[in-house]
Protein backbone atom coordinates (compact mmCIF):
# COMPACT_ATOMS: atom_id res chain seq x y z
CA UNK A 1 0.00 0.00 0.00
CA UNK A 2 2.82 2.13 0.45
CA UNK A 3 4.25 1.55 -2.80
CA UNK A 4 0.97 2.57 -4.31
CA UNK A 5 0.49 5.55 -2.41
CA UNK A 6 4.18 6.86 -2.90
CA UNK A 7 3.35 5.62 -6.71
CA UNK A 8 0.19 8.68 -6.79
CA UNK A 9 2.12 11.22 -5.15
CA UNK A 10 5.13 10.65 -7.45
CA UNK A 11 2.46 10.90 -10.10
CA UNK A 12 0.63 13.53 -9.40
CA UNK A 13 3.57 15.93 -8.90
CA UNK A 14 4.63 14.59 -12.33
CA UNK A 15 1.28 15.80 -13.47
CA UNK A 16 1.04 19.13 -11.95
CA UNK A 17 4.48 20.02 -12.62
CA UNK A 18 3.74 18.99 -16.45
CA UNK A 19 0.73 21.25 -16.44
CA UNK A 20 2.66 24.31 -15.04
CA UNK A 21 5.32 23.38 -17.62
CA UNK A 22 2.52 23.36 -20.25
CA UNK A 23 1.02 26.57 -19.21
CA UNK A 24 4.35 28.18 -18.78
CA UNK A 25 6.37 26.77 -22.12
CA UNK A 26 3.05 26.45 -24.43
CA UNK A 27 0.11 28.20 -23.63
CA UNK A 28 1.56 31.70 -24.36
CA UNK A 29 3.12 30.36 -27.79
CA UNK A 30 -0.53 28.81 -28.42
CA UNK A 31 -2.98 32.13 -27.55
CA UNK A 32 -0.43 34.24 -29.25
CA UNK A 33 -0.53 31.93 -32.32
CA UNK A 34 -3.77 32.37 -32.44
CA UNK A 35 -4.45 35.85 -31.51
CA UNK A 36 -2.31 36.89 -34.45
CA UNK A 37 -3.66 34.39 -36.74
CA UNK A 38 -7.44 34.97 -35.81
CA UNK A 39 -6.68 38.85 -36.05
CA UNK A 40 -4.95 38.11 -39.42
CA UNK A 41 -7.25 36.44 -41.02
CA UNK A 42 -10.73 38.75 -40.26
CA UNK A 43 -9.41 42.15 -40.87
CA UNK A 44 -6.71 41.33 -43.49
CA UNK A 45 -8.75 38.26 -45.50
CA UNK A 46 -11.75 38.87 -44.59
CA UNK A 47 -12.44 35.49 -43.22
CA UNK A 48 -15.75 34.67 -40.96
CA UNK A 49 -14.25 34.47 -37.29
CA UNK A 50 -16.19 30.79 -36.84
CA UNK A 51 -14.52 29.73 -39.92
CA UNK A 52 -10.98 30.75 -38.86
CA UNK A 53 -11.37 29.20 -35.46
CA UNK A 54 -12.52 25.97 -37.01
CA UNK A 55 -10.12 25.51 -40.43
CA UNK A 56 -7.02 27.33 -39.26
CA UNK A 57 -7.03 27.17 -35.37
CA UNK A 58 -8.91 23.68 -35.00
CA UNK A 59 -5.77 21.26 -35.09
CA UNK A 60 -2.96 20.17 -32.75
CA UNK A 61 -2.27 22.28 -29.98
CA UNK A 62 -3.53 24.76 -31.30
CA UNK A 63 -7.30 23.96 -30.11
CA UNK A 64 -6.85 24.02 -26.55
CA UNK A 65 -6.69 27.46 -27.28
CA UNK A 66 -9.63 30.06 -27.47
CA UNK A 67 -10.23 32.89 -29.89
CA UNK A 68 -12.09 35.78 -29.51
CA UNK A 69 -12.38 38.13 -32.24
CA UNK A 70 -13.47 42.12 -30.99
CA UNK A 71 -14.37 44.01 -34.13
CA UNK A 72 -15.38 47.40 -31.26
CA UNK A 73 -11.44 47.83 -31.29
CA UNK A 74 -9.83 45.56 -34.55
CA UNK A 75 -8.30 43.20 -32.35
CA UNK A 76 -8.72 39.29 -31.14
CA UNK A 77 -7.18 37.89 -28.05
CA UNK A 78 -6.31 34.28 -26.93
CA UNK A 79 -5.97 31.92 -23.83
CA UNK A 80 -5.50 28.64 -22.88
CA UNK A 81 -7.76 27.33 -19.98
CA UNK A 82 -8.36 31.16 -19.58
CA UNK A 83 -5.02 32.29 -18.72
CA UNK A 84 -1.89 33.01 -21.04
CA UNK A 85 -4.24 35.83 -22.18
CA UNK A 86 -2.29 37.27 -25.92
CA UNK A 87 -4.24 39.97 -27.89
CA UNK A 88 -3.30 41.26 -31.29
CA UNK A 89 -4.34 44.56 -33.08
CA UNK A 90 -4.67 45.39 -36.64
CA UNK A 91 -3.20 49.02 -37.76
CA UNK A 92 -4.27 50.00 -41.11
CA UNK A 93 -1.66 49.29 -43.88
CA UNK A 94 0.58 47.51 -41.13
CA UNK A 95 -1.31 44.41 -40.34
CA UNK A 96 -1.74 42.73 -37.33
CA UNK A 97 0.56 42.45 -33.94
CA UNK A 98 0.88 41.07 -31.31
CA UNK A 99 0.91 43.40 -27.99
CA UNK A 100 4.46 41.92 -26.31
CA UNK A 101 6.27 44.40 -24.28
CA UNK A 102 4.43 47.24 -25.48
CA UNK A 103 1.22 48.45 -24.20
CA UNK A 104 -1.18 49.15 -26.59
CA UNK A 105 -1.47 52.79 -26.45
CA UNK A 106 2.27 52.95 -26.61
CA UNK A 107 1.67 50.27 -30.09
CA UNK A 108 -0.90 52.27 -31.63
CA UNK A 109 -0.07 56.22 -30.38
CA UNK A 110 3.68 55.64 -31.72
CA UNK A 111 2.58 54.09 -35.35
CA UNK A 112 -1.24 54.28 -35.29
CA UNK A 113 -0.70 52.65 -39.41
CA UNK A 114 0.33 53.68 -42.47
CA UNK A 115 -1.66 55.06 -45.78
CA UNK A 116 -0.83 52.30 -48.91
CA UNK A 117 -1.93 54.12 -52.08
CA UNK A 118 -4.33 52.11 -54.30
CA UNK A 119 -3.51 50.49 -57.11
CA UNK A 120 -6.43 50.42 -59.47
CA UNK A 121 -6.32 48.13 -62.54
CA UNK A 122 -7.77 48.01 -65.77
CA UNK A 123 -10.86 44.92 -66.42
CA UNK A 124 -9.99 45.80 -70.39
CA UNK A 125 -6.12 44.76 -70.08
CA UNK A 126 -4.90 41.12 -69.84
CA UNK A 127 -3.29 40.18 -66.57
CA UNK A 128 -0.92 40.50 -65.24
CA UNK A 129 -1.29 44.69 -66.36
CA UNK A 130 -4.87 44.58 -66.23
CA UNK A 131 -7.49 42.22 -64.54
CA UNK A 132 -9.03 40.73 -68.01
CA UNK A 133 -7.97 37.10 -68.80
CA UNK A 134 -9.58 34.85 -71.77
CA UNK A 135 -10.11 31.45 -72.56
CA UNK A 136 -6.89 29.60 -73.48
CA UNK A 137 -7.21 28.25 -76.76
CA UNK A 138 -4.18 26.34 -78.23
CA UNK A 139 -3.25 23.08 -78.61
CA UNK A 140 -0.08 24.08 -77.12
CA UNK A 141 -1.64 23.16 -73.52
CA UNK A 142 -3.81 19.87 -73.37
CA UNK A 143 -6.24 22.16 -71.54
CA UNK A 144 -8.99 19.03 -70.32
CA UNK A 145 -5.84 17.25 -68.68
CA UNK A 146 -5.23 20.32 -66.93
CA UNK A 147 -8.38 21.39 -65.63
CA UNK A 148 -8.56 17.96 -64.28
CA UNK A 149 -5.38 18.05 -62.95
CA UNK A 150 -6.58 21.25 -60.97
CA UNK A 151 -9.60 19.88 -60.36
CA UNK A 152 -8.10 16.62 -58.32
CA UNK A 153 -5.84 19.22 -55.91
CA UNK A 154 -8.76 20.09 -54.50
CA UNK A 155 -10.35 16.53 -53.62
CA UNK A 156 -9.71 15.87 -49.73
CA UNK A 157 -9.63 12.38 -49.55
CA UNK A 158 -8.76 12.08 -46.38
CA UNK A 159 -11.27 14.45 -44.12
CA UNK A 160 -8.94 13.99 -40.98
CA UNK A 161 -6.38 15.59 -42.89
CA UNK A 162 -7.46 17.54 -45.69
CA UNK A 163 -5.68 19.56 -48.58
CA UNK A 164 -7.52 22.75 -47.64
CA UNK A 165 -6.58 23.78 -51.46
CA UNK A 166 -7.30 27.43 -51.76
CA UNK A 167 -6.67 28.50 -55.16
CA UNK A 168 -4.36 27.17 -57.75
CA UNK A 169 -3.38 29.21 -60.72
CA UNK A 170 -1.10 28.58 -63.41
CA UNK A 171 0.63 31.26 -65.97
CA UNK A 172 2.19 29.89 -69.40
CA UNK A 173 4.08 32.29 -71.52
CA UNK A 174 2.50 35.51 -69.52
CA UNK A 175 -0.86 34.40 -69.58
CA UNK A 176 -3.15 32.90 -66.71
CA UNK A 177 -4.39 30.10 -69.07
CA UNK A 178 -6.04 28.25 -65.94
CA UNK A 179 -7.24 28.69 -62.34
CA UNK A 180 -9.76 27.52 -59.72
CA UNK A 181 -10.51 29.23 -56.29
CA UNK A 182 -11.94 28.10 -53.13
CA UNK A 183 -16.08 29.43 -53.14
CA UNK A 184 -14.55 31.55 -50.03
CA UNK A 185 -11.02 32.47 -51.39
CA UNK A 186 -11.50 34.07 -55.09
CA UNK A 187 -8.96 35.16 -57.10
CA UNK A 188 -8.56 38.37 -55.35
CA UNK A 189 -8.76 37.31 -51.79
CA UNK A 190 -5.53 38.26 -49.57
CA UNK A 191 -3.92 34.99 -48.48
CA UNK A 192 -1.02 34.48 -46.22
CA UNK A 193 2.13 33.19 -47.76
CA UNK A 194 3.88 32.62 -44.94
CA UNK A 195 7.33 31.78 -45.22
CA UNK A 196 7.07 32.64 -49.20
CA UNK A 197 7.38 36.03 -47.39
CA UNK A 198 10.86 35.26 -47.23
CA UNK A 199 11.44 35.69 -51.56
CA UNK A 200 9.80 38.92 -50.81
CA UNK A 201 12.28 40.04 -48.19
CA UNK A 202 14.91 38.80 -51.19
CA UNK A 203 13.54 40.96 -53.70
CA UNK A 204 13.57 44.13 -51.08
CA UNK A 205 17.11 43.32 -50.89
CA UNK A 206 18.40 43.45 -54.37
CA UNK A 207 16.45 46.62 -54.97
CA UNK A 208 18.31 47.71 -52.30
CA UNK A 209 21.67 46.54 -54.00
CA UNK A 210 20.00 48.13 -57.58
CA UNK A 211 19.38 51.62 -56.07
CA UNK A 212 21.73 52.31 -52.85
CA UNK A 213 25.16 50.15 -54.36
CA UNK A 214 24.64 47.55 -50.76
CA UNK A 215 27.07 45.57 -50.52
CA UNK A 216 26.06 41.73 -49.82
CA UNK A 217 29.46 40.51 -49.75
CA UNK A 218 30.35 42.96 -46.87
CA UNK A 219 29.88 42.39 -43.26
CA UNK A 220 26.40 42.43 -42.56
CA UNK A 221 26.02 46.13 -40.76
CA UNK A 222 24.24 44.64 -37.40
CA UNK A 223 25.35 46.85 -34.61
CA UNK A 224 25.73 43.64 -32.47
CA UNK A 225 28.34 42.30 -34.29
CA UNK A 226 30.34 45.04 -34.68
CA UNK A 227 33.35 43.75 -32.26
CA UNK A 228 36.11 42.61 -34.89
CA UNK A 229 36.71 39.86 -31.97
CA UNK A 230 33.17 38.72 -32.15
CA UNK A 231 33.43 36.25 -34.91
CA UNK A 232 29.22 37.27 -36.16
CA UNK A 233 31.39 40.15 -37.14
CA UNK A 234 32.24 38.71 -39.98
CA UNK A 235 28.95 37.56 -41.44
CA UNK A 236 27.80 38.70 -44.90
CA UNK A 237 24.58 39.69 -46.04
CA UNK A 238 25.60 37.08 -48.46
CA UNK A 239 25.49 34.38 -45.74
CA UNK A 240 22.24 35.52 -44.64
CA UNK A 241 20.46 35.41 -47.27
CA UNK A 242 21.58 31.90 -48.26
CA UNK A 243 21.11 30.51 -44.61
CA UNK A 244 24.72 29.60 -44.07
CA UNK A 245 25.93 31.76 -41.51
CA UNK A 246 26.06 29.38 -38.99
CA UNK A 247 24.08 31.20 -36.06
CA UNK A 248 22.00 28.74 -33.73
CA UNK A 249 18.96 28.23 -34.88
CA UNK A 250 15.67 25.73 -34.33
CA UNK A 251 13.26 26.06 -36.73
CA UNK A 252 10.20 23.92 -34.93
CA UNK A 253 6.83 25.33 -34.87
CA UNK A 254 5.59 21.46 -32.77
CA UNK A 255 7.46 22.95 -29.49
CA UNK A 256 9.15 26.18 -27.77
CA UNK A 257 11.79 26.64 -30.08
CA UNK A 258 13.53 29.51 -31.34
CA UNK A 259 11.28 30.10 -34.05
CA UNK A 260 7.93 29.66 -32.04
CA UNK A 261 9.84 32.68 -29.53
CA UNK A 262 10.72 34.79 -32.08
CA UNK A 263 6.94 34.77 -33.89
CA UNK A 264 5.10 34.96 -30.49
CA UNK A 265 7.34 36.27 -27.52
CA UNK A 266 9.91 38.56 -29.23
CA UNK A 267 8.96 42.62 -29.71
CA UNK A 268 11.92 43.12 -31.96
CA UNK A 269 12.36 39.62 -34.08
CA UNK A 270 15.26 40.82 -35.57
CA UNK A 271 17.17 41.32 -33.02
CA UNK A 272 16.16 38.56 -31.01
CA UNK A 273 17.72 36.39 -33.87
CA UNK A 274 20.42 39.19 -33.91
CA UNK A 275 21.59 38.33 -30.35
CA UNK A 276 21.92 34.56 -30.69
CA UNK A 277 25.33 32.94 -30.70
CA UNK A 278 26.82 30.40 -33.52
CA UNK A 279 26.88 26.68 -33.77
CA UNK A 280 28.93 26.69 -37.16
CA UNK A 281 31.82 28.10 -39.12
CA UNK A 282 29.67 30.80 -41.83
CA UNK A 283 29.39 28.69 -45.29
CA UNK A 284 29.73 25.12 -43.17
CA UNK A 285 26.71 24.26 -42.80
CA UNK A 286 23.40 25.23 -44.36
CA UNK A 287 20.45 25.33 -41.69
CA UNK A 288 16.77 26.85 -42.83
CA UNK A 289 16.41 29.69 -40.61
CA UNK A 290 13.22 31.74 -40.24
CA UNK A 291 15.71 34.22 -37.91
CA UNK A 292 17.86 35.16 -40.51
CA UNK A 293 15.09 36.42 -42.84
CA UNK A 294 14.46 38.77 -39.95
CA UNK A 295 17.88 39.60 -39.74
CA UNK A 296 17.59 40.84 -43.36
CA UNK A 297 14.22 42.62 -42.34
CA UNK A 298 16.13 44.84 -39.69
CA UNK A 299 19.63 45.30 -42.28
CA UNK A 300 16.57 47.01 -44.58
CA UNK A 301 15.50 49.16 -41.63
CA UNK A 302 18.52 50.13 -40.16
CA UNK A 303 19.68 51.12 -44.25
CA UNK A 304 16.40 52.49 -45.29
CA UNK A 305 15.33 54.94 -41.80
CA UNK A 306 12.20 56.63 -42.71
CA UNK A 307 11.32 55.15 -46.00
CA UNK A 308 11.22 51.84 -44.72
CA UNK A 309 7.34 51.09 -44.45
CA UNK A 310 6.67 52.37 -47.97
CA UNK A 311 9.75 50.40 -49.52
CA UNK A 312 7.71 47.27 -50.50
CA UNK A 313 5.08 49.08 -51.86
CA UNK A 314 6.75 51.47 -53.76
CA UNK A 315 9.56 49.73 -55.20
CA UNK A 316 7.84 46.37 -55.59
CA UNK A 317 3.43 46.25 -55.54
CA UNK A 318 2.81 49.24 -56.68
CA UNK A 319 5.26 49.09 -60.21
CA UNK A 320 4.03 45.27 -61.14
CA UNK A 321 0.42 45.73 -60.07
CA UNK A 322 0.24 43.64 -56.76
CA UNK A 323 -2.37 45.88 -55.08
CA UNK A 324 -4.04 43.62 -52.37
CA UNK A 325 -0.13 42.91 -50.40
CA UNK A 326 0.45 43.89 -46.85
CA UNK A 327 3.49 43.09 -45.37
CA UNK A 328 2.93 42.62 -41.36
CA UNK A 329 5.13 44.38 -38.51
CA UNK A 330 6.15 43.17 -35.32
CA UNK A 331 5.71 45.37 -32.12
CA UNK A 332 9.31 47.16 -32.96
CA UNK A 333 7.66 48.01 -36.35
CA UNK A 334 9.89 46.00 -38.52
CA UNK A 335 8.77 44.04 -41.14
CA UNK A 336 8.15 39.95 -39.93
CA UNK A 337 10.49 39.03 -43.28
CA UNK A 338 10.20 35.49 -42.13
CA UNK A 339 6.48 34.62 -42.23
CA UNK A 340 3.89 37.74 -42.62
CA UNK A 341 3.54 38.92 -46.34
CA UNK A 342 -0.65 38.57 -47.41
CA UNK A 343 -1.46 39.09 -51.09
CA UNK A 344 -4.10 37.86 -53.63
CA UNK A 345 -3.39 34.57 -55.94
CA UNK A 346 -3.00 36.60 -58.52
CA UNK A 347 -0.62 38.90 -57.31
CA UNK A 348 1.84 36.03 -56.20
CA UNK A 349 1.45 35.09 -59.56
CA UNK A 350 2.46 38.72 -60.45
CA UNK A 351 5.68 38.44 -57.94
CA UNK A 352 6.22 34.92 -59.95
CA UNK A 353 6.45 36.25 -63.33
CA UNK A 354 8.48 38.97 -62.51
CA UNK A 355 11.36 36.04 -60.98
CA UNK A 356 10.56 34.19 -64.69
CA UNK A 357 11.39 37.51 -66.32
CA UNK A 358 14.28 38.07 -65.00
CA UNK A 359 13.57 40.99 -62.75
CA UNK A 360 11.91 43.15 -65.45
CA UNK A 361 8.58 44.31 -65.52
CA UNK A 362 6.71 45.88 -68.89
CA UNK A 363 10.19 46.95 -69.88
CA UNK A 364 11.50 48.02 -66.79
CA UNK A 365 14.38 46.49 -64.44
CA UNK A 366 13.26 46.32 -61.24
CA UNK A 367 15.65 43.81 -59.91
CA UNK A 368 19.45 44.56 -60.39
CA UNK A 369 21.02 42.26 -63.80
CA UNK A 370 22.24 39.15 -62.37
CA UNK A 371 20.25 39.19 -58.99
CA UNK A 372 17.93 36.61 -60.09
CA UNK A 373 20.98 34.10 -61.01
CA UNK A 374 22.15 34.83 -58.25
CA UNK A 375 19.24 33.72 -56.47
CA UNK A 376 18.63 30.63 -57.82
CA UNK A 377 22.25 29.65 -57.72
CA UNK A 378 22.78 26.43 -55.06
CA UNK A 379 23.83 27.73 -51.50
CA UNK A 380 27.57 25.51 -51.17
CA UNK A 381 26.49 23.62 -47.56
CA UNK A 382 22.74 22.75 -49.00
CA UNK A 383 23.32 18.69 -49.37
CA UNK A 384 20.74 18.50 -52.74
CA UNK A 385 21.67 21.45 -53.97
CA UNK A 386 17.75 22.75 -52.59
CA UNK A 387 18.10 26.21 -51.49
CA UNK A 388 19.31 29.50 -52.74
CA UNK A 389 18.97 32.88 -51.58
CA UNK A 390 15.75 32.92 -50.12
CA UNK A 391 14.26 30.60 -52.88
CA UNK A 392 14.07 26.68 -52.94
CA UNK A 393 15.65 25.32 -55.63
CA UNK A 394 15.53 21.85 -57.37
CA UNK A 395 18.68 21.31 -58.58
CA UNK A 396 19.04 17.68 -57.24
CA UNK A 397 22.45 16.26 -55.31
CA UNK A 398 25.71 17.37 -57.28
CA UNK A 399 26.24 13.22 -57.01
CA UNK A 400 23.23 12.15 -58.47
CA UNK A 401 20.94 15.03 -59.63
CA UNK A 402 17.79 12.48 -60.12
CA UNK A 403 17.69 12.97 -56.10
CA UNK A 404 15.60 16.09 -55.59
CA UNK A 405 12.38 17.34 -53.82
CA UNK A 406 10.73 17.39 -57.34
CA UNK A 407 11.98 13.90 -59.22
CA UNK A 408 9.27 14.75 -61.44
CA UNK A 409 9.84 17.95 -62.34
CA UNK A 410 12.59 20.10 -64.21
CA UNK A 411 15.68 21.00 -62.46
CA UNK A 412 15.51 24.35 -63.05
CA UNK A 413 12.07 25.03 -61.24
CA UNK A 414 12.82 27.65 -58.21
CA UNK A 415 9.96 28.61 -55.81
CA UNK A 416 8.84 30.12 -53.25
CA UNK A 417 7.24 28.14 -49.76
CA UNK A 418 5.17 28.49 -47.20
CA UNK A 419 4.66 26.66 -43.91
CA UNK A 420 1.33 25.09 -44.68
CA UNK A 421 1.18 24.28 -48.26
CA UNK A 422 1.40 27.44 -50.27
CA UNK A 423 4.19 27.49 -53.47
CA UNK A 424 5.09 29.54 -56.43
CA UNK A 425 6.64 27.55 -58.82
CA UNK A 426 8.93 29.18 -61.31
CA UNK A 427 9.96 27.62 -64.27
CA UNK A 428 12.25 28.74 -66.52
CA UNK A 429 12.26 26.13 -69.03
CA UNK A 430 8.58 26.32 -69.66
CA UNK A 431 7.80 29.97 -69.51
CA UNK A 432 5.43 28.82 -66.57
CA UNK A 433 4.56 30.18 -63.31
CA UNK A 434 2.38 27.89 -60.72
CA UNK A 435 0.49 28.87 -57.82
CA UNK A 436 -0.78 26.85 -55.24
CA UNK A 437 -2.57 28.40 -52.03
CA UNK A 438 -3.11 25.63 -49.49
CA UNK A 439 -3.75 25.96 -46.07
CA UNK A 440 -2.77 22.24 -45.00
CA UNK A 441 -0.90 19.55 -42.48
CA UNK A 442 2.76 18.82 -43.76
CA UNK A 443 3.10 15.82 -45.31
CA UNK A 444 -1.07 15.66 -46.76
CA UNK A 445 -0.38 16.86 -50.05
CA UNK A 446 1.75 15.45 -52.80
CA UNK A 447 3.67 18.39 -54.11
CA UNK A 448 5.89 16.39 -56.40
CA UNK A 449 2.54 14.79 -58.02
CA UNK A 450 1.12 17.77 -58.29
CA UNK A 451 3.36 19.98 -60.25
CA UNK A 452 3.82 17.35 -62.56
CA UNK A 453 0.65 17.01 -63.25
CA UNK A 454 0.69 20.59 -63.95
CA UNK A 455 3.82 20.16 -66.10
CA UNK A 456 2.53 17.05 -68.36
CA UNK A 457 -0.21 18.90 -69.79
CA UNK A 458 2.38 20.86 -71.42
CA UNK A 459 2.95 19.61 -75.81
Amino acid sequence: MKYIYRSTIVLAIILVAGFFYFMNSYAPLIAGYGAKDLCSCAYIGGQNEADVIKNELGRGFKALGTYKLNPEDSSATGSVFGFAKKKAIYRKGLGCTLLIEKSEKELRDELPGIQVSEITLSDTVLWPLGTMTLPYDSDEVDMQKLTKAIDDSFINNDPEHPNNQRAVIVVYKGKIIAEKHDPHFGPNTPQIGWSMSKSITNTMIGILVKQKGFDIYAPAPIPEWSDPDDPRSKITTDQLLRMSSGLEWEEDYGKVSHATKMLYGSENMGLYASKLGMDFKADEKWLYSSGTTNILSRILKLELGEDYLQWPFKEIFSKIGVGSALFEVDASNAFIGSSYIWASPRDWARLGLLYLNDGVWNGERILPEGWVDYTKTPTPPSEMQEYGAQFWLNMGSIEDPSVRTFPDCPRDVFYMDGYEGQAVYIIPSLEMVVVAMAQTDDGVLDFNGFLASIIDCVN
